[in-house]
């Protein structure tokens, strides 16, 4: 028996329990493993008129997969109205991913795939988390500085050093440490998580042309290029620090495995142009294998049935690949 992946579908409002529909529906055009939905299934109901299994188990899911979507029911999103968020909404969707994670960290689900939350909301409702990212990581028993937020899609991954900050913060913030910390973190897991046997990692400078030569600023030379001699040393294959102007046309992306960049925008503007529809975002460093679609509830087309699945299918396939590898690289020798 195959063990099914684990959706959180998301805010009820939003685009997630659609996207997670469409996804069911797309399950033998793109050959989905099994999964079921975690969430109030009346949310999915009030955006697609197609078939649904209500389960109590995930061992339950396969068996029901070829005909229905499987749901665990859980939460109550209140009265759902696709487009219009509130707080019952924001608690069914907290519920929904604390038990889409423990079913993951339990062994019942092969992978953890999380849809898109409004934090705005669960802010609202007592989050402290940063992110869905944070708030995984802790009920994994992992520090935030030993887990990276990589996304990814079919022609570049990018990692982040620091994510959801001020700008204006970034040079404070960054250091020797914790760029080698993200830069460890992200080779384990190009290595475990997406078989690839010695990462390339490729830096991306904060200053403009890198700093030129500490012209325009000196954190290339104090911070990037020791970090870098350090990885080496230790046998991690990283290069730069690169202008970032220059780093993502084709001939530059075919020389590494990951752009590791400073700031926010720095890693998500290129993955956003390149792969708006088919970006994953995906956790390393954890226990368990955790992907998610790479953008947000968008509420404005929630309900309209204009959402395009195709970052959810991304997320879907890339879960059940790593899980997939992980499960092989533990497999004892034949």
């Amino acid at each position: 028996m195959t063990t099914p992946l684990a959706i959180a579908m998301g805010d009820s409002a939003g685009i997630g329990p659609e996207i997670t529909a469409k996804a069911w529906n797309a399950r033998e055009l793109h050959s989905l493993a099994p999964f079921f939905a975690v969430g109030d299934p009346r949310a999915v109901q009030k955006v697609w008129d197609g078939p649904i299994a209500l389960i109590s188990d995930p061992a339950e899911a396969e068996a029901a997969f070829a005909d229905a979507l499987p749901i665990v029911s859980v939460g109550d999103a209140g009265d759902v109205t696709p487009g219009t968020p509130d707080v019952d909404g924001a608690r069914c969707a907290l519920q929904s991913l604390e038990m889409a994670c423990g079913l993951t960290r339990s062994g019942a689900a092969s992978a953890l795939v999380t849809g898109p939350v409004s934090k705005a909301l669960l802010y609202r409702i007592g989050f402290t988390y940063p992110g869905q990212t944070e708030f995984v990581a802790e009920r994994c028993g992992v520090a935030g500085d030993n887990t990276v937020m990589m996304l990814a899609g079919p022609t570049l991954r990018v990692v982040p050093i620091t994510v959801h900050v001020p700008l204006a913060d970034v040079p404070h913030l960054i250091s020797i440490e914790l760029v080698l910390a993200k830069a460890r973190v992200t080779a384990r897991g190009l290595h475990r998580n997406f078989g690839i046997d010695r990462p390339r990692l490729a830096f991306a400078g904060l200053n403009p042309h890198a700093g030129e030569g500490g012209a325009i600023g000196r954190e290339e030379i104090d911070i990037l290029a020791p970090a870098i001699e350090q990885l080496r040393a230790e046998g991690i294959d990283a290069v730069g620090p690169f202008a970032a102007d220059t780093m993502f046309h084709a001939r530059a992306r075919a020389g590494y495995d990951a752009a590791l960049c400073l700031y926010h925008d720095q890693a998500l503007i290129p993955i956003k142009t390149l792969h708006f529809d088919d970006g994953v975002n995906t956790t390393l460093g954890l226990p368990i294998v955790r992907t998610s679609p790479d953008h947000g509830t968008a509420f404005g087309i929630a309900g309209r049935d204009e959402a395009n699945p195709g970052a959810m299918i991304a997320a879907i396939r890339m879960a059940s690949a790593q899980a997939e590898r992980r499960v092989e690289a533990t497999a004892p020798a034949q």
